[in-house]
Order: C-alpha cells, then structure tokens, then sequence
C-alpha cells in the first residue's frame, strides 16, 4: 500500500499543477448535475440502513406537521358546522348562577329571567325578529314497560321557528294549547325510539313524565348533537304547563324561564341587539353598572363560540407545530451528524475523486445533494404518512377530512430547508479536504 502511495501522490500534485496551468477553455469537464444525483442516490442507496435511520427524524416531524394541521381544521369545521346549527343569527339570554353554600352553581341555575323579559324583547327591541323563552329539567319518562331519563323543555309555539325544530309526524302544540297548559308533548327522535321503538305508534300514546299522563302530539326530525345539546334527546311540552305541573317554578313577575333565544331580523344587527336587550333587562331587573351592580343574566351568540373555538383549536395547533418543528431540528443534527462521519468514512474515496480531477465544487455538490435527498425523501414519505393519519383519524372519528395545501407546502418546504442547511457545514468539510491528505488516510 505504501508504494501506490508513493506513485499516486506526485501524479496528484502533477494533475493539480497541470490543472492550475491550462487556460480555462481547456480545463478538465465538470460534473453536469444529473451525474451528481446519480453519484448521492447511489452513495445513499449502498447504506439504505443507515438513511432510513437518517431521514426518520424528518419523517416524524413533517407526519406531525401535516396530520395535526389536517386534524384540527377537520375538528374545528366540524364543531363550527354543529355550532352553525345553532343559529348564527340567533342571541341567547341565559339566566344568572345561583349560590349554594358559597358555590356558584352554572349558568340559567337562578330564576333571574322571566317569560315577561321575553315578551317584553320581543315588543321593544326593534332588530328581534323571534323572540323564544324556555324552561328545561331532566325526567324520567315512561311509556308501558320503557322508560328513559332526558331532559325536558317548557317553551312557547316560536320555539320551533327560532331553532329550526322541524317535524317527521304530527303537530306543535297550538297557541290555545298553550294558554290552557295542556298535557301535551313533542318528541325528539332518540325518545321516540326508545319508548316507542322507532314504531309509528307515538302519535296519540300517552306518556308519563313526573307521574304526569301527556298526549304525544309530534316526533321531531332527527337534527343530531349541537355543541352540549342533543334535540333529539328532549321532549317540548307548553312552557306554561311545565312551569305549574312538573316543575312549580314561578318568579315573582310571572313565569321563571332558565333562557330566552333572540332571532334577529339581520345577522349585522347582533351587536345592536346585544346592546339593546342589556340595557332593556337591566332596567327591568333594576340593576345598576354604576352603582357597582352585576348583570343577573348572560348573552351568548354562536359567533362567539365559534371565535372562541377556532382560537382555541389554533393555539392548540401552533403548540403541536412547534413541537413538531423541534422534531425537524433534531432530524436536521442528524443528519448532519451522519453526514459528517459520511465525509470521515469516505475521506479516501474524497481523495481519489479529486485525484482524478474532481472540482471542490462537484465535491461540495455531491453531499450536499445527498443531504437534500434524505430530507426530500423523508419530506415526501411524511407528507404521505400525515395525510394517510389524518384520514384515518377524520373516519375513525367522524369529522371532515380538511387538508390544506400551505401544510403541504410547508413540510415540503421545511423538508429541503433542513436538508441544506444540515449540508452545508458536511459538504464544506468534505470540499476542503486536501488529496494528498485523503489519500494518506487509513
């Protein structure tokens, strides 16, 4: 071995010299770019373990990016969709938090609103198309040898209008049925299906809430859960029979409700209305900001759970991202790690390579592309696998399959960032590299 090193070294300063001597024109060809990639790929290829290993941080890393920005669009259009179902154009009053032992109990527990607020919002304030009031509590319901626990709801004829409670069989309840506190019930589809077994027999059949016999007037369609709420879980009866029969909660103005619902005639007009019906049930509840006095009463709109919500889903993704980006970087170190024991690992070959007439250059070319094929490669293999789980996730759970092009452009992008950046300093070290110094290694 000593001898080829003998020869070959005077050969190589002889080349350098000769090189450094000829007019550019006549220097030795370069490299083009397809044979450097075919030189990477195959560089890489004969060490397939050792690249896999590589490129897994990236892999990990781009498969977070992509499944977690595809499932929490997929969740937020989903909840924003249910929330939608709600009404974006409707306002809800709920009644204040009742104390119990210094603990405050949640919100529409106090009997601070009435069926007069409601009336008196509908009369007043100008912007509220439809204007609903309610009283809701959970019974045990049965009917022959079923029975089921669900949460029935007191309200008005507008009820239906201003939710959009549309009916498969039978009727609402009337106006007059209404003044009259008649015994009479709507059901939503899953109680229909669990007393009566989905059968066409509800209509007419007799129930009994409480103890109490009520006529099953209408099945509701089924509309599926909205936000907490599930109408097909509840059963409407007249606000003014469930306020003496089942529950005996009267105010001292009238009739106690726990919320009243605000269908305004434009979806622009929410604020106004907002702003309107505080003031008209603060000066109803004699309540004084002024003076220090707290509103007994809360307005909510599904706009604002839905800004509350998407706010919420997007922190959550930007700390899932920033976890993954810290995943990227450590899938960066390494391979710029393997890189430089590549370059230790190859320093011979190096030397033969410039020997022969190889450019820094073409050497610096060389692992840089190499190091930009194991974070593309990892890249492309990511974006597939964070694609393929959040499809799964999005069937599995139920909710929409959303997947945005910037996420794919992203982890596409960060993918050959880090593969140049985690190059440089390797293809760099392996450039420099003296031949007759290479050559001299064992």
């Amino acid at each position: 071995m000593g001898v080829v090193l003998v020869e070959v070294v005077p050969v190589v300063v002889k080349i350098h010299q000769r090189e450094k001597s000829l007019p550019i024109k006549t220097r030795l060809p370069s490299i083009s770019s397809m044979e450097i990639l075919a030189m990477a790929i195959a560089a890489l290829w004969n060490n397939k373990l050792r690249t896999a290993l590589t490129m897994l941080g990236v892999i990990i890393g781009i498969t977070a990016v992509i499944a977690v920005t595809a499932v929490g669009q997929g969740v937020q259009s989903a909840t924003e969709a249910n929330l939608q179902g709600l009404g974006a154009d409707i306002l809800r009053v709920r009644a204040g938090a009742a104390n119990s032992g210094n603990v405050r109990q949640g919100s529409g527990s106090a009997t601070t609103l009435s069926w007069d607020d409601a009336k008196a919002i509908e009369s007043q304030v100008l912007a509220a198309d439809t204007v609903t009031a309610y009283l809701e509590q959970a019974f045990q319901v049965v009917y022959a040898d079923n029975n089921t626990s669900t949460t029935v709801l007191g309200t008005d004829t507008q009820y239906a209008a201003v939710n959009n409670i549309t009916l498969q069989s039978g009727r609402f309840f009337t106006d007059e049925e209404l003044r009259e506190s008649q015994p009479v019930a709507i059901l939503g589809s899953t109680v229909r299906d669990d007393l009566f077994g989905g059968s066409n027999e509800a209509i007419g059949a007799n129930i009994r809430i409480q103890g109490q016999r009520y006529s099953v007037l209408g099945v509701a369609n089924e509309k599926g859960a909205q936000g907490r709420e599930n109408p097909d879980e509840q059963i409407y009866v007249p606000l003014t029979n469930m306020s003496a029969r089942l529950v005996g909660n009267n105010s001292l103005s009238g009739i106690a409700v726990q919320g009243i619902s605000v269908k305004v005639t434009e979806q622009d007009q929410l604020e106004a209305v907002d702003f309107q019906m505080t003031n008209l049930l603060r000066v109803r509840h004699n309540i004084h900001p002024a003076k220090g006095d707290e509103d007994d009463f809360r307005i909510l709109s599904a706009a604002d759970l839905v800004e509350t919500l998407t706010s919420t889903v997007g922190l959550f993704s930007i700390m899932v991202v920033a976890i993954a980006a810290i995943s990227l970087v450590v899938g960066g170190i390494g391979i710029a790690n393997i890189m430089l024991v590549s370059v230790v690992e190859r320093t011979r070959e190096i030397g033969i390579r410039k020997a022969v007439g190889a450019t820094n250059q073409a050497i610096l070319s060389q692992f840089l592309t190499e190091a930009i094929s194991i974070s593309a490669v990892g890249g492309g293999l990511g974006v597939g696998l964070g694609v393929a789980i959040a499809r799964s996730a999005a069937t599995l759970f139920d909710f929409p399959f959303v997947i945005s092009l910037w996420a794919i452009v992203l982890g596409v992008g960060l993918s050959f960032v880090i593969g140049i950046v985690a190059g440089v300093i390797p293809a760099r070290s392996a450039a420099k590299l003296d031949p007759i110094i290479a050559l001299r290694s064992d």
